[in-house]
């Protein structure tokens, strides 16, 4: 997916080699989602749908489920989230999200219930990282990249970071066609990372508009303007 993984399994794991063996199960995960998701390789499915070369009936239930999912949030984001903007079809905006957050459950179902999922700075914890701790996840500032400005913490945790700071001004605002610049990086926190993934996608595509529409549906946000001036929503 053009990005850096790691996955830290913590006790209890049944045995090394057990541990061993469901982080390869993970990594085969990954490498399987970008097969079948990648803008960038003519043979993915993703690829194959775009071209019209194939139909949505006929793709794997997980493709249909994605398209499903970036549907609903099309709607849930007063469309600030959309995967077909200007007759281009890329859901990548969800897929990563929607992997690791995958690639959690699958260590879950194999036993390894403590463990930290980290895909280019999006993470998705569970369980604990020791006995009576909670995982702590650091919010960097995106005009120094020394500096951690937040953290947060939780036992099921999804900490999700969008903005032009690492990619430049990638994210297009889909009703305008402008590529915002109000903000340098929004962070979202939640459990579930495929949704605060899209709202963080979501909250710079709004521009000024970000911080009433994140307070308005309740969400956990820090929000850094190109100036370093910051707003935590409640």
């Amino acid at each position: 997916m053009g990005t850096v993984f790691t996955i830290d399994v913590r006790a209890p794991v049944a045995a090394a080699s057990a541990a061993a063996s469901v982080v390869d199960e993970v990594a085969a995960w990954l490498h399987h989602v970008d097969a079948t998701f990648s803008t960038y390789r003519p043979d993915s499915v993703v690829s194959e749908l775009a071209a019209g070369r194939v139909k949505p009936a006929d793709c794997p239930a997980e493709v249909t489920d994605v398209l499903a999912a970036c549907e609903r949030y099309r709607a849930t984001t007063d469309g600030y989230f959309d995967c077909r903007y200007a007759g281009r079809f890329d859901p990548s905006g969800y897929v990563k999200g929607w992997a690791i957050e995958q690639a959690s459950k699958l260590l879950e179902q194999r036993g390894a219930v403590n463990h930290c999922v980290n895909g280019g700075g999006d993470v998705q914890c569970a369980g604990n990282p020791e006995p009576g701790q909670q995982w702590t996840v650091g919010i960097v500032d995106p005009h120094d990249r020394s500096r951690v400005l937040a953290t947060v913490s939780g036992e099921r945790l999804a900490v999700a970071t969008s903005g032009p700071a690492e990619r430049g001004g990638h994210i297009v605002d889909p009703h305008s066609g402008d590529r915002p610049t109000a903000w340098s990086s929004i962070t979202v926190v939640g459990t579930r990372l495929a949704e605060v993934d899209v709202f963080a996608t979501a909250a710079v595509a709004m521009g000024p508009l970000a911080a009433g529409w994140l307070r308005k549906h309740g969400l956990r946000a820090l929000l850094v303007r190109p100036d370093g001036s910051v707003i935590i929503t409640p």
